[in-house]
């Protein structure tokens, strides 16, 4: 049989029973609201259910490790994140699945940006101001973050560097405690989305400086994209790097199968219904490629890498 004729077998054949879609984090989060709001859509456009199941554990590892494992017929779909595919290669040694090899990707789903916030207690109201209070007391200020390289460790690391201050560190067990941190007066600031912070923006409770996208958000349309606010007119010349939620299948996965997944990802992503509802949530719907993917995974990998390396965190 001629792998034109394979592939035609497949497409034609597919979908048949319900497909599984595996989130590698926890229920209540962007990926569990981007895997329930978008399934069901991909449900109905496929005419079978897109049934849901949380596998966290390990930052992603444990939902990637179980679907690169499985068989590549189409039916078992996973939903990670950029943290999982591109700094978990840095983070373990001894890494169960390659991001690489072992997955056919679907495309991102949805982009989730990062708004740094801070204390509005302390005397910075702009990006710049901030900068220049942090320079009179190095190692005063401290951030907060999800956790020991977490997106938010990450990305302020890097937003540390481009603005050449030192903020210490202090890892909180998820974006919820951190915010909250901030909000306290524990810590003087931190990343979160834009859902997470807008009520306490809107409280004075935080004060936002910057988000990291190149548009600024609906939510939080005062709030200056980091270009803006770093009055720099390199917008890819931008730390706070968003995470994203993405689909991939197991290797080998027939290439008409991952074609007619990701017509449906994108074609539900991108219906005014379920946009509305991510875009409140504070989720861009997206619909990029798997080519595209793949190739922001590869230049993703050595990126995080250099930053762990760089703030001395050794894989496990």
């Amino acid at each position: 049989m001629t792998l034109l004729c394979a592939a035609a077998i497949a497409q034609e054949s597919y979908t048949l029973r319900p497909v599984r879609l595996v989130v590698s984090f926890t229920p209540g989060g962007g990926a569990d609201l981007t895997a329930r709001t978008v399934g069901q859509k991909m449900g109905e456009l496929l005419g079978q259910p897109v049934v849901v199941e949380n596998k966290p554990g390990a930052n992603g590892t444990i939902g990637c490790e179980a679907v690169a494992k499985s068989a590549p017929d189409g039916y078992t779909l996973l939903e990670t994140d950029r943290g999982a595919l591109a700094v978990n290669p840095s983070l373990y040694r001894k890494l169960p699945y390659d991001p690489l090899r072992d997955f056919e990707y679907v495309g991102i789903v949805t982009a989730a940006p990062y708004v740094l916030v801070i204390d509005p207690r302390l005397p910075a109201k702009t990006l710049a101001e901030f900068r220049d209070l942090a320079k009179t007391r190095p190692g005063a200020l401290n951030y907060g973050s999800y956790g020991i390289a977490s997106m938010a460790q990450l990305n302020i690391e890097a937003l540390k560097a481009k603005l050449a201050i030192d903020l210490t560190h202090v890892p909180y067990k998820g974006a919820g405690p951190a915010v909250q941190a901030v909000v306290a007066g524990e810590a003087s600031a931190t990343i979160a989305s834009p859902a997470a912070v807008l009520g306490f923006i809107r409280e004075g409770r935080l004060r936002a400086l910057a988000i990291g996208e190149k548009r600024r958000s609906p939510l939080l349309p005062d709030v200056p994209t980091y270009a803006e606010a770093a009055q720099s007119k390199n917008e890819d010349d931008d730390p706070l790097l968003p995470t994203y939620f993405a689909f991939a299948l197991p290797a080998k996965t027939p290439q008409a199968i991952v074609d007619k997944l990701h017509d449906a990802m994108r074609r539900a992503a991108l219906s005014p219904d379920t946009a509305e509802r991510l875009r409140t949530a504070g989720l861009e719907p997206a619909g990029g490629t798997g080519a595209e993917l793949l190739e922001l995974v590869r230049r993703d990998i050595p990126r995080f890498r250099g930053i762990i390396q760089n703030i001395g965190i050794q894989p496990e």
